[in-house]
Parts: C-alpha cells; sequence; structure tokens
C-alpha cells in the first residue's frame, strides 16, 4: 500500500515520499499505542492502585488536558520552526513518561507521568500532518492520509492485546517499561531513515506571507471542524477505553472475550480507513461520506447496547462497527485540508485537534461515572447519542462546503 502510493514520484522524488511516509507512520503508530497502552489494564491498576474508576479517568482526563493546551501553541512552533525536531522531542517524552511510570507504579507517579505523555502527545498531529503536506503529492494525499492514520488505528488495535500479553509474561512493571521504551527507539529509526524537513518554501509562507499567530486559523469551520473532533473523541473514546471493563462487568465476559470485541473494533477500525483513503480521493462529499459510514456505526453499537448477543456475534459486530467507524478518518482530514489558509497545515490540525483532547479530557471521568454507578450497557448507549450528534454535524458541514462552493461558482 506504501508503495502504491508513492510509486509515480512525488514532491520530492518517489524515494523520499516513501522515507516519509513511513517513518510518520511508525510515529504515529507509537503514538497511539501509548494512549490506549493503559485503559486495557483499567481492572488491574484499580486493584494495583486501590483506587476508582473515577480516579483512573482522571489520568487520562491529565493527559488531555495537557495535550489541548500545548497542543494549538505546538502547531504555532512547528510551522515556525520545522517538525522534524520537535517530532523526535516528542517521541523520547512519551516513552519517558511510561518508563517511569513502569519504575513508579503508583498513582500519583500515574497522574505525573500522563501529564508528560500528554504534552508528548501534543506534537504528533501538527508534525505529521505538516510534513505530509509539504512532501506528498496531491494525487496521492488523501491515501497517505488514510495509510497515516490507518498506522495510528493499528497501533490502537494491538495496544490492548500487546499490554495483557506483557502483563501475563513480565508483570505489570516490565510491560509499562517496555512500552515506553518503544518511543526513544522509534525516534532513532526515525532519524536513521532520515525523514525530510518540509520543503523550505513552506516555511516562508508562514514566516513571511502569514503571520505566525492561531488567529489566521479560526475560521468558522475550523472552529465547526474542532466541535466534530470532540464528538469523536468522545463517542469513539467510551468504547476504547472502557469496553473491556463494561464487557466484563455487565456482560458477564471473560477478559479475552471483552479484549477479542475490543481488538475487533480497533483492528477493523484500521482497516476501514485504508478503504477511506480512496473513497476520499474519488469525492469531493467528505461530510456526507462521513454522516452515512457513522450511521452505520452507530446503529450497531446501538445493538451492543441493548442487545445479549453471542460472544462470536457480539465480536463481530463489533468489528464491522469499527470498520465503517474507521473509514470516515480520511474523508475527516481532507475536510481539514481544504478549510486551511496556505502555510498553516501545522496550526489548523493543532486546532482541531485540540477537540480530541477535549474529548479525552471530560469522556473518561463520564464514562468512569458510568461504571462507578453500575450501568456499563450506558457506555455504549451514551456513545450512541454522541454518534447521532456527530452524524447531524457532519450533515450540517456538508450542506456548508456545497454552499460555499456554490458562492464560488457565482463569484
Amino acid at each position: 500500500m506504501v508503495s502504491e502510493v508513492v510509486s509515480d514520484g512525488g514532491k520530492a522524488g518517489s524515494g523520499q515520499e516513501l522515507r516519509l511516509l513511513s517513518g510518520i507512520s511508525v510515529a504515529h503508530w507509537v503514538s497511539h499505542v501509548h494512549i490506549l497502552a493503559l485503559p486495557p489494564l483499567y481492572p488491574l491498576l484499580k486493584q494495583t492502585m486501590g483506587v476508582s474508576y473515577v480516579e483512573l479517568g482522571l489520568a487520562m482526563t491529565v493527559f488531555a488536558v495537557v495535550s489541548m493546551f500545548t497542543q494549538a501553541p505546538m502547531g504555532v512552533l512547528v510551522d515556525k520552526f520545522g517538525a522534524r525536531r520537535i517530532l523526535l522531542g516528542g517521541l523520547c517524552l512519551g516513552g519517558a513518561a511510561f518508563m517511569l511510570l513502569g519504575l513508579n507504579p503508583s498513582y500519583p507517579w500515574l497522574l505525573g507521568c500522563a501529564g508528560i505523555a500528554g504534552l508528548a502527545n501534543s506534537v504528533y498531529h501538527p508534525c505529521n500532518y505538516s510534513i505530509l503536506n509539504a512532501g506528498i503529492s496531491e494525487n496521492r494525499l488523501g491515501r497517505a492520509f488514510s495509510i497515516h492514520t490507518f498506522s495510528g488505528f493499528f497501533g490502537g488495535a494491538i495496544a490492548p492485546a500487546l499490554m495483557l500479553v506483557m502483563v501475563e509474561i513480565a508483570g505489570l512493571q516490565a510491560a509499562l517499561f517496555a512500552v515506553g521504551a518503544l518511543g526513544p527507539l522509534v525516534a532513532v529509526l526515525v532519524f536513521l531513515i532520515g525523514i525530510p524537513e518540509p520543503p523550505r518554501i513552506e516555511r516562508e509562507v508562514t514566516n513571511k506571507v502569514q503571520s505566525t499567530s492561531l488567529s489566521v486559523v479560526m475560521s468558522p469551520m475550523i472552529l465547526m471542524l474542532t466541535l466534530f473532533f470532540i464528538l469523536l473523541s468522545l463517542s469513539n473514546g467510551g468504547i476504547s477505553g472502557f469496553s473491556v471493563a463494561a464487557f466484563m462487568n455487565g456482560y458477564g465476559l471473560t477478559k479475552v472475550t471483552a479484549g477479542a470485541a475490543l481488538t475487533a473494533y480497533l483492528g477493523a477500525s484500521a482497516v476501514g480507513v485504508l478503504a477511506g483513503g480512496f473513497l476520499a480521493e474519488r469525492t469531493e462529499r467528505h461530510g456526507g461520506v462521513a454522516a452515512v459510514c457513522f450511521s452505520v456505526s452507530a446503529t450497531l453499537i446501538l445493538l451492543v447496547a441493548t442487545l445479549s448477543l453471542a460472544p462470536l456475534l457480539l465480536v463481530l459486530v463489533m468489528g464491522v462497527a469499527g470498520f465503517f467507524s474507521g473509514v470516515i478518518a480520511p474523508s475527516r482530514d481532507m475536510l481539514v485540508r481544504k478549510a486551511t489558509p496556505p502555510g498553516a497545515m501545522g496550526r489548523s490540525f493543532a486546532v482541531v485537534s485540540t477537540g480530541f483532547n477535549i474529548g479525552m479530557s471530560s469522556g473518561p471521568l463520564l464514562y468512569g461515572l458510568i461504571m462507578d454507578y453500575g450501568a456499563p450497557r450506558w457506555v455504549f448507549g451514551v456513545s450512541v447519542i454522541i454518534m447521532v450528534l456527530t452524524v447531524l454535524l457532519a450533515l450540517l458541514t456538508e450542506r456548508l462546503n456545497a454552499r460555499a462552493a456554490r458562492n464560488a461558482l457565482v463569484g
């Protein structure tokens, strides 16, 4: 798939495009492994640290709040000074957070390391999208976005199984230290394969034509897309973060079956992202794509919330729901790109990505409260309600895009 994206040359030549896309994709894989390394361990961490699910959710809130407040400033730094060195620093810092937690697995250290990991997480979207937009040819950018997003989804998909297996083999501390070590190891790999900095001309547009402030990207469409990202984060966060605990406590499923259902959802989401990349390049109606696919996903998750499905059928339904949830990701990214002013890619993706952080900061507390009140099925029920709101917003975005296109023709 990667070779197909870069097979006919590009802005900087096919070999450089291949190195760029491969390196950025591996870095994105690590970021999602780190985001989803802890949620599968909630039952174990709850027992080990003697805390509630709300307190565990607070750690993810700390992660998200720190990332939320640092991501937009990070986008300014990326546009002004370049993305490569900031990306390498984020990989190393995120890895250090998990290694420190592995050495000191206590609740105060969990909160502190969550803050460090949140700061590290703030670099990925502004760095990655800035590098991809500058270095990948226009006619393959949809597929490049899909491969980049696929790598992140794949990291999230394998994180639950990876962490549970490592805990089973080596224990909690060793598992946390090992997942942290991925950060600096991948930073070395990215450095050695030589990811190029975005071309000088892209930097000059930012520094000379545009202001380096955030005001140039604060358009109504960018703000609407930020809300879109918030809703996506809230719905997917409930499933990825709390479905294992919900399945075990509310559905009577074993840890293996619960983990398999979540892995099916996340793994199929990753496959859906690849399919969505080709779809995003063949349509301009990206909001419509998001609305249709998320409607299907919401319907299937509603079945999970209201019915007692056999284990195999449950895994299948979760997988199909995850596939349609993943299809929308490249269209989502193309919507942001279309709304971005020249030379402000880092800032635009930093601003809309704060939507993820807002969802990640509030979602764990909401879903943790649901779990502590003994209503695990409502983890999925609330996710469905938020999915419906996301569909409505996607349709509104499509309508505004169509109106803008008509106005451009008239003008």
